[in-house]
């Protein structure tokens, strides 16, 4: 802040003195715009920092069991950072499933307050789930107004939201962001149908088939951190290969037939922790990533598993990209198995619709989203 009020300090007496001092020289004038215009241009960037970092109440929904218990370990680290730094806050710890969602509903309308979601992409999810439901015309597909603002610390197991909206791992990185970050519009994510008839919203992706196989094998290996149990989950599936179910999927006027082993719709880049889903997915860009990877051999599957790690599976005979707003899939044998940022969405559906709603939120990262 002490280095924007002094350029912006340093640009207003240039124009002063440039004004005081008698000149008649095309020079003159030029440097005259050249100052002004900087000076906006300091002043606008004054103006966002301060919107950001300052006169603002930080409402830090923690849940203390993500990563296996570790994240509570991390109170400490957060309350005396936001203490050091005179930052109004508190701290919230959830309790169940959906609390999050809860806190946030009844958190999100209070004046000059950010939001932060610490956790893993589950919190982040419910977080957002939270947000939405105050949010307005969360069905509407055109850009929202007034949208609600929140921040990630990325203290969970794959923390795959936090990575594509440029949120960094490091704890101490994520923190000072939250005080020196900006605003920036993001879209989310709307799946409809399986458990939920009425819609859950999502901030990162949506994975059908062996994706979302994977990360239910992933839940149960609750000693594990990281993308470990997501790798040993994902050959494990592998190794069972359940036979992929036959889909009609809907999309910018055409329709398709297959029987794909993955289906993934992604907002952000990456799950899993390791798996590079959607690696130019752009959290602002009003479109959904689509990758189908159809079903083959186990050695086939494990070559697209490979070139997954890397982000490189367009080069994988069997895999398709494509981007859309909105998608709709309809079983026409054996049923999906979907997620949405890791929560289970169906077991056994039928029908799915899956749609972008352009900008709806703000959240608070370093850049422009990717």
């Amino acid at each position: 802040m002490v280095k924007a009020l002094a350029a912006y300090g340093f640009r207003a007496l240039t124009i002063i003195l440039l004004v005081i001092i008698p000149h008649n020289s095309f020079d003159y004038v030029k440097g005259l715009i050249y100052n002004l215009g900087n000076s906006i241009f300091e002043y606008n960037n004054l103006k966002i920092y301060i919107g950001v970092g300052m006169n603002r109440y930080f409402t830090i929904i923690l849940n203390p069991v993500a990563d296996q218990g570790n994240a509570k370990k991390k109170i400490p680290l957060i309350e005396e950072f936001f203490s050091k730094n005179a930052t109004d806050f508190k701290i919230i710890l959830t309790e169940k499933i959906g609390h999050a969602t809860s806190i946030t509903a009844s958190s999100a309308q209070i004046p000059d307050q950010v939001i932060v979601a610490a956790g893993g992409d589950g919190t982040s999810n419910e977080v957002i789930n939270g947000l939405m439901f105050n949010s307005p015309k969360p069905e509407s597909s055109s850009i929202h107004q007034n949208r609600l603002q929140f921040g990630v610390l990325p203290i969970g197991r794959g923390n795959d939201f936090a990575f594509g909206a440029g949120v960094p791992h490091d704890l101490a990185e994520s923190m000072r962001l939250l005080l020196d970050g900006t605003f920036y519009p993001m879209d989310v994510g709307l799946i409809t149908g399986g458990d939920f008839p009425k819609g859950r919203y999502f901030g990162n992706g949506v994975g059908i088939g062996f994706d979302a196989i994977v990360g239910l094998e992933a839940a149960k290996m609750k000693h594990l951190h990281g993308a470990a149990p997501y790798i040993i989950g994902a050959f494990k599936t592998l190794v069972m290969l359940p036979k992929a179910p036959t889909i009609e999927i809907s999309y910018k006027d055409r329709k398709q037939i297959l029987s794909p082993a993955l289906v993934s719709i992604m907002n952000g880049k990456r799950m899993g922790g390791a798996f590079f889903m959607a690696p130019d997915g752009d959290m602002s860009d009003g479109l959904l990533n689509l990758t189908i990877t159809h079903q083959g051999t186990r050695i086939s599957l494990l070559k697209a598993m490979m070139l997954y790690m890397k982000g490189k599976q367009s080069s994988h005979r069997g895999t398709f990209t494509d981007s859309a707003e909105k998608f709709s899939l309809k079983v026409l044998s054996g049923s999906m198995t979907a997620h949405a940022d890791g929560e289970t969405i169906c077991v056994a559906g039928t029908a799915l619709t899956v749609q972008i709603i352009p900008l709806a939120l703000q959240i608070i990262t370093r850049r422009s989203l990717p």
